[in-house]
């Protein structure tokens, strides 16, 4: 591994020679082609480079996004936290907060609905907000509106695990019909699925996403770190224990 390593970083020495300004003149054309024919070469005669290169790209690129995504965490930690608009579920004065995005329709949101669940039986400190992001079409923003105009009533949690268990279409209709099932009246919810303050609610937590580079769901933010993906239970409660270790205030 050194030594494909090696091989890559002596391919990227010798191609930028061959930059203009480099060592303060440009190549001779017959200089340039020159080290063209070595890369070339050195590649045909060593083809696992390209593979080590591409490897060595994502994990810089990963690097990069990493560092960007947690300057956008600190400078968006009231609207994580404590956006009265977003349901808190656990523990509302809990020590560590794990913020959840997430869409109705998605299988793997779904997925990892028992591992939230589990979290918050076992941990009686962690306080999870829940953030609507409907990004897989018209049946996840009808079930997300509803959702949303939910809170105004005491029903929300209910609807919410209804929702997330639920199997199949969640076209108007069937959505309207679980609202009932849970105690929700359906008029009254539909009329108020339509109301600015929903669609509000939305657009905020879209800007906040895009904020943070979140382009799917599930994702995760717990502490200052971004998680995207169907995250079992162990690791949840592991990022949320070296979140609460690492902590220096009396809330995360």
């Amino acid at each position: 591994m050194t030594s494909i390593r090696n091989a890559v970083l002596g391919v990227f020495f010798v191609a930028a020679l061959a930059a203009p300004g480099v060592f303060g003149q440009a190549l001779t054309p017959q200089q340039s082609e020159e080290v063209a024919r070595i890369v070339r070469d050195t590649i045909l005669k060593n083809p696992e480079i390209l593979v080590e290169a591409m490897r060595l790209l994502e994990e810089r690129q990963k690097l990069e996004a990493d560092a960007e995504a947690r300057k956008a965490i600190a400078a968006s930690q009231k609207e994580l936290r404590d956006d009265p608009d977003s349901v808190v579920a656990g523990n509302p004065k809990g020590d560590v907060t794990l913020v959840e995005f997430f869409d109705y329709k998605c299988g793997y949101c779904k997925r990892v609905h028992p591992a939230i669940a589990e979290l918050k039986k076992s941990d009686s400190k962690v306080r999870v907000v829940l953030k609507e992001l409907p990004i897989l079409g018209p049946e996840s923003l009808i079930a997300a509106r509803a959702a949303i105009a939910a809170r105004k009533s005491d029903k929300y949690l209910k609807f919410h695990d209804a929702l997330m268990t639920s199997r199949g279409a969640l076209d108007e209709a069937t959505v309207l019909q679980i609202a009932a099932e849970v105690g929700l009246d359906p008029k009254k919810l539909k009329a108020d699925m339509a109301g600015a303050d929903v669609a509000a609610v939305l657009q905020r937590n879209r800007q906040l996403a895009e904020r943070l580079g979140v382009n799917g769901t599930p994702v995760f933010v717990i502490g200052d770190n971004l998680i995207p993906g169907a995250i079992d239970a162990a690791t949840m409660k592991s990022l949320v224990a070296e979140t609460r270790a690492a902590c220096k205030t009396s809330v995360c």
